[in-house]
């Protein structure tokens, strides 16, 4: 078990070019931290820091109050899993999993040992024998893992490590991996570009684009609280709807539709001095419901708007909308039977809407989001 400090840590190339700036982080031992963000924003470079196989710029990090910046990868005491799982062909699940405490010289029983005990928390034990090519790709990623847990480290790293399954597969480890944590309590930082990854399995998230952080927070802070609309947009499937508008007259005004504002956070658009200047609004699908829907306590702002895609998932219906020549999307409940080509009366709840400077993009903070008036 680890607890990790990264202070101030920075990449940059020989050309100058910037990967990664100012990353600051404290990882709690037994945390798992998951990096997100689109490709090329600099998540994996850190990672790569982390483990030694990237030369660090600027800053340093620390495991366990132990400064790890010139300490050899071997030597880190961390185990890692990556994409393409980089298991030896020629060699059986066990003699993979084995190899690197051969290398190690463990004694044989010891290897023995752990090996049997990897194999049987990942549900390998008949397939030890096997090589690579005589497995799927979900249990070639469980034997990655496994060489990871015969390590016994004190940190897991694991870069994207799911990317090459097909959908299904990747909800299954998504879980394995997640009841693996659960059991050995390991310290992982795990890096990806798919933030349904991100929202299921991290005890914390922290959301990168361009070499920065732009959050860290648990699942439901970063999702309910962005701090900027990059992070609105990019957490969620389907992604936070955002409508530019102005502040007119104590309301949200886009086009010719005005929209009422909670009492608070009016107070603070106000405050902030942003009175008759162009701001963004951003609203969840989840908070448009449709006129059918029971809104009694909700304080909404309705507007007709034209559907252009309905799609039943099963479970709800995502509803494609334009209104003002902004497109926008809704889900709503799967029972809703409006059709593409129609006219739809559509209520944004606003009690859940956020506002972004449309400068900056930085989220507009009110004071408190409870016992909202309108």
């Amino acid at each position: 078990m680890a607890e990790i400090k990264i202070d101030q840590l920075g990449k940059r190339y020989d050309k100058g070019a910037l990967a990664v700036s100012d990353f600051n982080l404290h990882i709690k031992d037994e945390e798992f931290i998951v990096f997100v963000g689109p490709s090329g924003c600099g998540k994996s470079t850190t990672l790569r820091m982390i483990a030694g196989l990237e030369e660090i710029s600027e800053g340093e990090f620390f495991i366990d109050g132990k400064r790890m910046n010139d300490v050899e990868p071997k030597e880190r005491d961390i185990a890692m899993v990556f994409q393409n799982y980089a298991l030896y062909p020629h060699m059986t699940v066990y003699e993979n999993m084995a190899f690197g405490l051969k290398l190690r010289k463990f004694k044989k029983s010891e290897i023995k040992r752990r090996v049997d005990e990897a194999a049987a928390i990942l549900g390998l034990e008949e397939y030890l024998n096997r090589k690579p090519k005589a497995l799927s790709g979900g249990q070639r990623q469980r034997v990655a893992l496994g060489r990871a847990i015969v390590r016994d480290a004190k940190v897991f790293l694991m870069d994207e490590p799911l990317s090459n399954l097909d959908a299904k597969l990747r909800v299954q480890m998504r879980a394995e991996i997640s009841k693996l944590h659960n059991r050995l309590k390991t310290t992982t930082i795990y890096v990806t570009h798919d933030q349904t990854e991100a929202m299921t399995m991290a005890s914390r998230i922290v959301v990168m684009k361009d070499g920065l952080i732009q959050q860290v927070g648990t699942p439901k802070e970063v999702y309910d609280f962005p701090e900027n609309r990059f992070v609105g947009g990019f957490i969620g499937s389907p992604a936070m709807n955002f409508f530019e508008g102005k502040l007119v007259d104590g309301t949200f005004a886009v086009g010719d539709k005005k929209m009422s504002i909670p009492a608070k956070l009016l107070d603070v658009l106000k405050a902030e001095g942003y009175d008759n200047k162009p701001i963004t609004l951003g609203i969840r699908p989840e908070h448009i419901h449709v006129d059918n829907e029971d809104l009694s306590g909700i304080p909404a702002s309705e507007f007709d708007a034209t559907i252009t895609v309905s799609e039943l998932t099963g479970a709800e219906t995502i509803l494609h909308a334009v209104y003002e020549d902004q497109e926008f999307i809704a889900r709503v409940d799967a029972a809703t039977t409006i059709e593409a080509g129609h006219q739809a009366t559509l209520a944004f709840d606003m009690a859940h809407v956020h506002f972004f400077d449309a400068e900056t993009g930085t989220r507009i903070k009110a004071v408190e989001r409870a016992e909202v008036t309108v």
